[in-house]
This record gives C-alpha cells, sequence and structure tokens, in this order.
C-alpha cells in the first residue's frame, strides 16, 4: 500500500478522501487488481499514521459502492475494477473566435462521449479569472485554463489542485511540478516563423508591426521580443504600430496584423487604393483560420497548432498524464506575402 497511497497532511481535502482517491487511482492504473486484498484496517491506520476510524470511513464507503468486499475474519477485498470517474471538465477561455473555436472542437472530440465540458469566458478580467476559478474550486474533475495575463497567476492556480490543473497556450513558469501545461513558446515560434518567411519580407521596404487595441485580443511580450530579435539579427528597417491607420499604410512595406478587424479593414483600404496584397503590400496574420485560408486566395500566417493543442490536451486528461509540452507552430505561405 505503501507505494500507491501517500497521505498528504497538509491538504484541506479530508483524509478519508483522499485513502479512497488513492484506493481508486490504484485500481484504475492496476496496481490494485480484482480480488487483491488490501492491508487491514489496523495496519493501514499504523502505517499512515491516521486513526483507524478514518481507515474503516473510507473502506465503508468503497464497500457501500461496491468496489471493496468484506469477507468476515479474512479482511478487505477489490471486487471491481471499473472505477473510472466520469469526466467533469472546467473550460476557462479568455475569450472565443475562430481559433479558439478550432482548439475546443479538437478538445471535445478527443473526449470519450460521456464527458461533460462546462465553458467560461474571462475577457482578460483579472477579478473575473479569480473568482471563476474560486467559485469551481471541487465541482470538476478537471480544470483546464487559458490565462493570458503577463502579472503572476500562480497564486489562483494554486487553489486548483495540481494533478486536476491543466494549462493551455500560455506558459507558466512557476507551475506546479503535478500540473500539466501545453504551451506556445510564443518568441521562439516567431523567430523561427519570420526566418522562414525571410526571403518574401526582403521583397518590401519596411515591416510593421500592428498591434490592435481590441480587448478581445491579447498579444504576449514573446511574440514581440521574438519579432525585435529578428528585425535587428536582419537588419530590417521596421516599426511597431499601435494601431492601424490608413494614412500610415505604406505602398512597398509589409505589415504583420493580429486583430481579424485589423486585417479586414487592411484588404478593404488596398482595394480602395487599388493595391495588389503580396505584391504591391504584404500582409501576414497572426493565428490561423479556415476564413484565412480562402480569404484573397490564402493569407499568409504564423500560427500554432490548434487542432494539436486541443487534442493534446484531451489525450493528458483521458490517459491522466502529467504533460509539459511546446505546441508545434510555423509559418504558412500563402498569397499575400
Amino acid at each position: 500500500m505503501k507505494k500507491f497511497l501517500k497521505i498528504q497532511a497538509a491538504s484541506s481535502k479530508p483524509k478519508y478522501e483522499q485513502i479512497i482517491e488513492g484506493i481508486l487511482a490504484a485500481i484504475e492504473s492496476g496496481t490494485l487488481k480484482r480480488g487483491q486484498q488490501l492491508p487491514s484496517i489496523a495496519e493501514l491506520a499504523d502505517e499512515q499514521h491516521l486513526a483507524k476510524a478514518t481507515v474503516a470511513r473510507s473502506y465503508d464507503t468503497l464497500c457501500e459502492k461496491g468496489i471493496l468486499m468484506a469477507r468476515h475474519g479474512k479482511g478487505f477485498y477489490v471486487s471491481k475494477t471499473s472505477v473510472k470517474t466520469p469526466l467533469n471538465i472546467f473550460l476557462l477561455f479568455d475569450t472565443f473566435n475562430q481559433y479558439k473555436e478550432i482548439l475546443y472542437r479538437s478538445f471535445r472530440e478527443a473526449l470519450p462521449a460521456a464527458a461533460q465540458c462546462s465553458i467560461f469566458f474571462h475577457h482578460y478580467n483579472r477579478e473575473v479569472f479569480d473568482n471563476l476559478i474560486s467559485d469551481s474550486a471541487g465541482k470538476y474533475t478537471h480544470y483546464v485554463i487559458v490565462p493570458h495575463f503577463e502579472e503572476g497567476i500562480s497564486a489562483t492556480l494554486g487553489r486548483i489542485p495540481p494533478e486536476k490543473l491543466l494549462v493551455l497556450d500560455q506558459y507558466v513558469p512557476r507551475l506546479h511540478a503535478r500540473a500539466s501545461n501545453i504551451y506556445q513558446p510564443f518568441e521562439k515560434d516567431v523567430l523561427t516563423a519570420l526566418a522562414a518567411a525571410k526571403e518574401d519580407i526582403r521583397k518590401y521596404n519596411r515591416l510593421h508591426v500592428i498591434l490592435g487595441r481590441s480587448h478581445f485580443q491579447y498579444i504576449p511580450s514573446g511574440i514581440l521580443s521574438g519579432f525585435r530579435k529578428f528585425v535587428k539579427k536582419e537588419q530590417i528597417a521596421h516599426s511597431i504600430e499601435s494601431d492601424l491607420l490608413e494614412d500610415r499604410i505604406t505602398q512597398g512595406d509589409a505589415y504583420l496584423i493580429f486583430s481579424d478587424g485589423d486585417m479586414i479593414g487592411f484588404v478593404k483600404y488596398a482595394q480602395a487604393r487599388k493595391l495588389k496584397i503580396g505584391r504591391d503590400i504584404g500582409m501576414i496574420s497572426y493565428d490561423d483560420t479556415p476564413l484565412k485560408g480562402v480569404l484573397l486566395n490564402g493569407v499568409s500566417v504564423i500560427s500554432t497548432d490548434f487542432q494539436h493543442m486541443g487534442k493534446a490536451a484531451a489525450n493528458a486528461i483521458v490517459n491522466r498524464e502529467i504533460v509539459r509540452i511546446e505546441n508545434p507552430g510555423s509559418f504558412i505561405k500563402r498569397r499575400t506575402l
């Protein structure tokens, strides 16, 4: 029993519940098999420094559920190995847009049909983020969080049992060792993507980044640091602009645009001036969507693989794995550059 049952004395969870969860986890993993005898109440109490009444309560609960059976004078035995708890997943996204829909659909399709998902949005409001996590405590089997805040979130995430936590999209450096993280290495992805697009970028006089000021568009600092490292290394004329201003769009330049609204505005402006995007003026968008695959016969993008991220997240939950994964990203060359 010592090999797979570990009672956390400092945990707020009652010890009898920890025993129950430990036994269920051991049965699910195959460590405890059907017909196998468990330590006696006295043995387990002594081994884990617990009161006998605590162990007895755990065993009795599992007997009531039919998972254990008691044989008079002989002890307790595993009677049932089909003990998986139905998945009930709390999803907290930053916002909902086309590429988050791709992520969500991929995640949902890779889960068992019986899994339940409840989805919430914080829209970059830190108070909403903290309150939603606090209010959800103890109600779900797993918590999948897309934070996207530059300030520290470790204390808030610490309210979730680490083995039930999976943080998506954003790397969290001080995440608990037993929590999972599938993230975009933003700086690395931007450097790699722009390097792949280097020869096409050099056809233009300058490369501009258009940040946009939408409350529903988060731009991690790693993207900008990757951009700055690239233009410095390649000695490319550049600028970083807060807004897309029509009077500052210049023929012969290329633009890296984050907001879909800015992208549409850019296309309308180019068409009004009879500028051919991909020849007279260049455009790269961030985060791929099905629309960008057909708009203007294809918009060049820097993007992570959101389908891969969703599937990897679901697999980690289903297989009860702790993962730390850099999600793959790439530059997709199309007609606009």
